[in-house]
């Protein structure tokens, strides 16, 4: 695998799933409130507000705290002024008049909905002038500040101008801190790579095959910055604090991603994907161990140097057939399975948050004893027959690949990868 292929596809795994699931729940959520607070039926997005980092984009597969605003009528000031626990008491009910059997609590100045999947925290505020104020019930209660539309903006204007590189470092660093067990809040991952790229122009023109280089230049800043208590978020200038002195670790971090580019530059290509794996967990993707190229192989980025796989994601899985039952290749491998030979495999789309339509074209990638004895490793892009569908047969033993790519205007805007292990 090149530098490009490996950050892309590091990228792809870690963009989060079931957003359609997300704006559904924030629609809903929203919905209600507009209804107890402002009389208006049916009205799904206006007056609340994405935060956190879903909002800024930042966040990561596996997120579960799901951050919202919901923005008060201003002439129920009088009513909440002197009582901010009363917003949060008639926000929560507004939001159990739908789920009537989920989790739903008070919590200091949010609203806590507690899903099986997700978990949403709900702050009712009063905005004036671009800043809000929040309930606090701690110690009689009052209501504090915040700027949250300013962080939004100046997170989301740096990250422009790096070219996205900034929302992109932060999604590797959530990884890293997931790994790792670094003792770091999302608000202070997202300061820290504001502050790395404010000023900093060495990366706008540079894409996925020098990220190694972009890790290794954070990590060497992370790791050389002072010991503070707190630092000022990007916008509104509030204090961030720092829970746990993270410089001996970032230096640990550093080692990893320098001890990789040695490996990669020497061809070891196994002592460089564990270094990355030891940096960021299983959402690295594998790194084969290095072979003859196959003559017939291609690869995608050669065929289509355009790609812009941010925001789209495709999830592929397959369908493993053989006279008496069908089962999931995701469920099998989940519980340690290997495919049966003579299988017959059915390819296909899972899901995905494509608006509109795209081609598809897949790879088939052999590997093993098998497939070097017989040089059988294929590897070719091959197109779909519009059915989003790939059929093949499990022919020999190994640990094989096949990767689907969506394609809009000679652009590959999604891809993904998933593993075939057949006994």
């Amino acid at each position: 695998m090149t530098v490009y292929r490996d950050f892309s596809l590091f990228l792809d795994n870690l963009k989060i799933k079931k957003k359609d699931i997300i704006s559904s729940r924030y629609e809903s959520i929203t919905r209600n409130l507009n209804e107890k607070f402002r009389g208006l039926d049916n009205e799904k997005t206006k007056f609340s507000l994405q935060a956190g980092s879903y909002g800024r984009y930042s966040g990561i597969r596996g997120i579960s705290d799901l951050d919202m605003l919901y923005i008060l009528p201003s002439d129920a000031w009088s009513k909440y002024r002197q009582d901010p626990a009363k917003a949060l008491d008639h926000a929560k009910e507004a939001i159990e008049k739908t789920y009537k059997t989920t989790s739903i609590r008070k919590d200091r100045n949010v609203v806590v909905v507690t899903m099986n999947d997700f978990i949403f925290e709900v702050v009712p505020v009063f905005e004036w002038r671009g800043v809000f104020k929040y309930p606090d019930t701690y110690d009689g209660g009052k209501w504090r500040k915040c700027n949250t539309r300013a962080e939004l903006r100046e997170f989301k204007e740096l990250n422009a101008e790096r070219k996205d590189n900034l929302r992109k470092l932060a999604k590797m660093v959530r990884a890293w801190k997931s790994k790792n067990d670094v003792k770091m809040s999302g608000f202070l991952i997202d300061t820290l790579c504001y502050n790395f790229f404010n000023g900093n122009t060495e990366f706008d023109s540079k894409g996925f095959g020098s990220f190694d280089e972009l890790i290794c230049t954070f990590f060497s800043y992370l790791s050389n910055e002072p010991d503070r208590s707190y630092y000022y978020a990007f916008g509104s200038n509030s204090k961030v604090m720092v829970s746990k002195p993270f410089q001996e670790v970032a230096k640990e971090a550093l080692e990893n991603a320098e001890a990789a580019i040695e490996a990669r530059e020497k061809g070891q290509e196994a002592k460089c994907n564990k270094c990355y794996k030891s940096l960021f967990g299983t959402k690295f993707p594998n790194r084969e161990v290095k072979q003859a190229r196959a003559s017939t192989e291609q690869f995608i980025e050669e065929l289509y140097p355009s790609m812009d796989v941010t925001d789209n994601y495709i999830e592929i899985d397959c369908q493993i057939k053989d006279d008496l039952v069908t089962k999931m290749l995701s469920t099998l491998r989940y519980n340690g399975g290997r495919i049966g030979h003579q299988r017959k495999l059915h390819f296909f789309v899972k899901d995905t948050n494509i608006i509109g339509d795209y081609e598809v074209k897949w790879k088939v990638r052999n590997r093993g004893p098998i497939a070097d004895r017989d040089n059988s490793h294929r590897g070719q892009i091959l197109d779909d027959d519009g059915t989003k569908i790939r059929v093949e047969t499990a022919s020999f033993q190994g640990d094989h690949t096949v990767e689907c790519y969506a394609i809009r205007k000679d652009t590959v805007i999604a891809r993904h990868q998933i593993a075939v292990p057949i006994e």
